[in-house]
């Protein structure tokens, strides 16, 4: 027997489960393009056969990434069969396990080990060996936004150069998810941060959000032409690039000879600029990251460790989760929308319900 009879709710409907089947909620898009015209809310039935290996899920919350967005749009690294159904990180608690499955029982949160599984669903089944078990010790926001943007950060600050204490990174995007986990992994190691964010309406509000994780200098695209701010800040032994375009050449200017710029984003939609004077004369390592690649290649008790390593911070305060703005998803489309608007240090983050929804902005009063 799968699940006793019960009711959840979804908005004003009432979705009825059994014993064999239930009906969920679902994000889904038949062809590629724009996600504000291809995604819509629909039903499906999920099945409680869940064989030997399989599990359960109940998808409590799931952030809208970028790499969702590329994906709709056909752009990204990977592209699921059509239909699909978005989403490649989010949390879930499972409700029941197949009869040989020995990794995770049922009440434990788990987060996705596969990428693109789609998330932006109320309920779910998934092979066992496609998720990990993941402490509740930790907030429901971070849980639901550790599977990407801090693994990212944490691998491009341990895997391309061997920092010291008071060496400095130099980033641009610093405000993103991605950007503030690089801020206070840093900070954690004692090593210092350039940070690079946009010209702005809020920017001194900016500033003293990325400084309050720990930021060591917080400048923007503007101040490059400011020579005497350029003068006036230390040489960086490793660069993380989100943006490309001219904004890479710009960096390099903070940059040490014979220190690495990583890639791992292009939100300027432009080539990769680097003066061919970086290359010669400063001897500049350019490589590129994808934490996707990375979990292909790497071993699961790796993966494990990683993030044993990311809840420790979480739980000694070290390390917060990025502000998030959260959305019931039945109201998708306004977290579409938001996801892309500029100048905004918020993740919108889908809700599966009103009950997870009072949990979520809980915890985001608690860190006001």
């Amino acid at each position: 027997m799968f699940l006793p009879s019960r009711t959840h709710h979804l908005g004003r409907r009432m979705i009825v489960s059994n014993a064999s089947s239930w009906t969920a909620a679902a994000v889904r898009y038949s062809e590629n393009g724009d996600p504000e015209k291809v995604l819509e809310l629909t039903e499906e039935s999920v099945s409680g056969d869940l064989g030997e290996g399989n599990v359960a899920l109940k998808l409590l919350a799931a952030p809208v990434n970028p790499a969702d967005i590329n994906t709709i749009q056909g752009v990204y690294g990977i592209k699921p069969p059509l239909p699909a159904t978005p989403g490649g990180e989010g949390l879930a608690e499972v409700l029941d396990v197949g009869t040989h499955v020995r990794n995770v029982q049922k009440g434990d949160r788990v987060i996705f080990s596969a990428p693109m599984l789609g998330t932006w669903r109320t309920y779910t089944t998934a092979s066992a060996t496609q998720v990990l078990k993941i402490s509740k010790e930790i907030p429901l926001i971070a849980g639901a936004t550790i599977t990407i943007n801090p693994p990212t950060a944490f691998r491009m600050l341990y895997d391309f150069v061997g920092l010291r204490k008071n060496d400095v990174i130099v980033q641009n995007a610093a405000n993103s998810a991605v950007g503030q986990a690089v801020i206070q992994i840093a900070a954690a190691n004692n090593w210092r941060t350039v940070n690079i964010i946009r010209d702005r309406p809020n920017k001194a509000d900016t500033v003293q959000f990325l400084s309050s994780l720990g930021a060591t200098h917080v400048i923007t695209d503007a101040d490059f032409k400011r020579k005497e701010v350029l003068q006036s800040l230390p040489k960086a032994q490793l660069g993380l690039n989100a943006v490309s375009g001219k904004a890479v050449a710009d960096m390099v200017k903070l940059m040490n000879d014979r220190s690495t710029l990583v890639t791992y984003g292009g939100m300027s939609k432009q080539p990769l600029l680097i003066p061919t004077t970086a290359l010669i004369f400063k001897d500049i390592i350019c490589c590129g990251f994808w934490v996707s690649r990375w979990n292909d290649e790497n071993s699961t008790e790796e993966r494990i460790e990683m993030l044993d390593s990311l809840t420790s911070l979480i739980k000694d305060g070290k390390l917060k989760p990025p502000q998030v703005e959260p959305v019931l998803l039945k109201d998708f489309k306004q977290a579409i929308q938001r996801s892309q608007e500029g100048f905004s240090n918020r993740k919108q983050l889908l809700v599966m319900d009103e009950q997870i929804m009072t949990t979520v902005q809980q915890e985001i009063e608690a860190n006001r």
